[in-house]
Parts: structure tokens; C-alpha cells; sequence
């Protein structure tokens, strides 16, 4: 990716300057054991040289079909999980180089609200408990300042005082992710990876769970990440997207530009199939053929040739360069670079 590539996207102007966060290169592999002895047998390929920045103060979107490796950028960024290679750099720290204190440090500012806010609750704790376990952690303030810290957030979020007493179990599923939200800014970070926050949700739910992000984000100056495989909540909250196909990303760009100009064969087949409201109006559909690769064994040359309805035959043979066509649009497709 270009280092001089300035991007001029709605009211948000992006510069090198301004990038916030800066992914090289990251590669996650996960081994599959076999036999007696339970060796290493094989690699899930799950993100394989993926590279990207997000600027302050903006939502990229990274969307993609269901297990192309997007949670895994987001955990790995986070060092949720370790990586195999490349590096994130945080505001110019590099994240994987940290040690345990450093790391401790920066949790401070980089958080993650979970898909799956149930899951991700202890069941035997009072919510007030999950949110306030962060700013016990970091020692922030005195234990009544962290409780007003705490009723103070749940206000936020659109809970009331009389939900802290209550347990994980007595929430609907929207006052769950509320929460799981709540737990994410009680600490003011500066970052947060949401990973598919809404997809649970029942669609009148999913608006106001975005809403509150985007009003959070205007109050604090939050820079999202914002990870779903469903292309119409990534245009409703994002500034750009990622589009990323069996562990690579395969086209980014301004919001706009890439759901009015779509430009990379898979790109194009899921915007084709967004509904639209408009029962007059008709979408030709982009039909692809067959299933997703395994990252176990992915295919050779471009990892989407096998699918691609426009594919050449030197897609099989190398791989694209994921190059700049247009400003801040860039694609990893033979056909697009000619």
C-alpha cells in the first residue's frame, strides 16, 4: 500500500499522517496435529499477508463471507492470539514487540466488543462486575469513582442504575450487547474492534446497537473497527471497507466508491446480492459457482480463480498484486490491473 495516498472521504480527511493503526503483512497460520504422537501435520492458512491502516477517528469495515479470516485480523491485532508473522503498529508502537507491561498498558486503549455478548459475560457476576473489571484492573481512580464510572457508562449505553444488580441471564439479547459495549468504552480507549457486534440481532435492534456506536464514537473520538459479513450494516456505519476472500484482502476503498464502483469479481457478487426496498427495482444477480476453498489447501495463483466468473488463465498461475487503480481504491485482481 502506498505510503502518500491521501483519501478525501465525506468530512474525514486521511493522510499518512493521520494513520492510527498500521497492519503489515500479518500472518496467522493454525497448525493441525495428526497420527499417535499428535505432530504437526498441516496449516490452517486463516489470514496470510494482509496488510492495512486505519486512521483516526474513522470505521473501517472488513467484511467477508464467514470464516475468511476477519475475526482472526481483528484477535490477532489485539494479540488475543499470537501471530505467525508481520507486525501492527499502534499509534507507532509496534503491539507485537510489547512485553507483558507494555501490553497491560495498551489494553487501556485497544478494546473488542464480541459477537456473542452471552458467551463473552461471566453468568455468576452482576453486570456492573463485567464493566467495572477493567477499571479495577488498571486501578483507575477509587472504588466509588470507578462505581460512578460504571453507572455513568450504563447510562450511556441506555440502561439504567437498577440493571447493574442484575445477571447476564435476565437481559434480552440487545441489552447483552449494550452491555458488551459498556464493558468496551468504561476504560475510554481509544480503539475498539467490533467483531460482528449486531449480526445476532434482530434487524429494529442491529439500528440502534449502530446508532449507539456511531453516537459513542462521535462523544469519545473512537476509531472502530468494524468486522460483518452483511454488506448493508458495513454501508450504513463505515467510512471504508476491506473486503477480504480466504485470508487475503481482496479490494479496500471509500465507502462509497466501492459499493457505486465495485471493481474485484467477489466484491461485485456481494454487492449484487444486497436487497433492495424498492420492490420495482431489480438487481441482476452475480451467481458464483461452487464452495470456498479450504485454507487448508487454498488454490494456487489468485485464491478466488476458481470461483471468478470473468477468471484468465494466468489467474491460476501467480498472484495478483493488491495495487492502487483509483485514489484510496485499491484491488488484488489481474483483469482490473490491464
Amino acid at each position: 500500500m502506498s505510503d502518500d495516498v491521501k483519501i478525501n472521504n465525506g468530512s474525514k480527511t486521511n493522510t499518512p499522517e493521520n494513520d492510527f493503526i498500521t497492519v503489515k503483512n500479518l500472518v496467522k497460520y493454525f497448525p493441525v496435529h495428526g497420527g499417535i504422537l499428535k505432530r504437526v501435520v498441516d496449516w490452517v492458512q486463516a489470514v496470510d499477508d494482509v496488510s492495512f491502516t486505519v486512521h483516526k477517528g474513522e470505521t473501517l469495515g472488513l467484511v467477508g463471507e464467514s470464516g475468511c479470516g476477519k475475526s482472526t485480523v481483528g484477535r490477532t491485532m489485539l494479540r488475543l492470539m499470537e501471530p505467525t508473522s508481520g507486525t501492527v503498529e499502534y499509534d507507532g508502537q509496534d503491539v507485537f514487540s510489547m512485553d507483558k507491561d507494555e501490553l497491560k498498558q495498551l489494553r487501556r486503549d485497544m478494546q473488542i466488543i464480541f459477537q456473542d455478548p452471552y458467551s463473552s459475560l461471566n453468568p455468576r457476576k452482576p453486570v456492573s462486575d463485567s464493566i467495572m473489571t477493567g477499571l479495577n484492573i488498571h486501578r483507575i481512580g477509587t472504588k466509588k469513582e470507578r462505581q460512578k464510572t460504571t453507572m455513568e457508562t450504563l447510562h450511556k449505553v441506555g440502561l439504567e442504575e437498577y440493571h447493574a444488580h442484575r445477571y447476564p441471564h435476565e437481559f434480552s439479547g440487545g441489552q447483552r450487547q449494550r452491555i458488551g459495549i459498556a464493558r468496551a468504552v468504561a476504560l475510554r480507549p481509544k480503539f475498539i474492534i467490533c467483531d460482528e457486534p449486531v449480526s445476532a440481532l434482530d434487524v429494529s435492534i442491529q439500528s440502534q446497537v449502530l446508532n449507539l456506536l456511531q453516537d459513542l464514537q462521535n462523544e469519545y473520538g473512537l476509531t472502530y473497527l468494524f468486522i460483518a459479513h452483511n454488506l448493508s450494516v458495513v454501508e450504513h456505519i463505515s467510512d471504508r471497507v476491506a473486503v477480504m476472500y480466504l485470508g487475503k484482502i481482496v479490494e479496500l476503498a471509500p465507502r462509497d466508491e466501492l459499493y457505486d464502483n465495485p471493481l474485484h469479481p467477489y466484491t461485485q457478487a456481494l454487492i449484487s446480492a444486497i436487497p433492495i426496498a424498492n420492490p420495482s427495482l431489480k438487481r441482476e444477480r452475480i451467481l458464483l459457482d461452487g464452495e470456498v476453498p479450504s485454507p487448508l489447501n487454498p488454490p494456487s495463483g489468485c485464491r478466488f480463480h476458481p470461483r471468478c466468473p470473468v477468471v484468465m488463465g494466468k489467474c491460476a498461475e501467480g498472484e495478483p498484486e493488491f495495487a492502487q487503480v483509483n485514489p484510496g481504491h485499491f484491488v488484488s485482481c489481474f483483469r482490473v490491473s490491464e
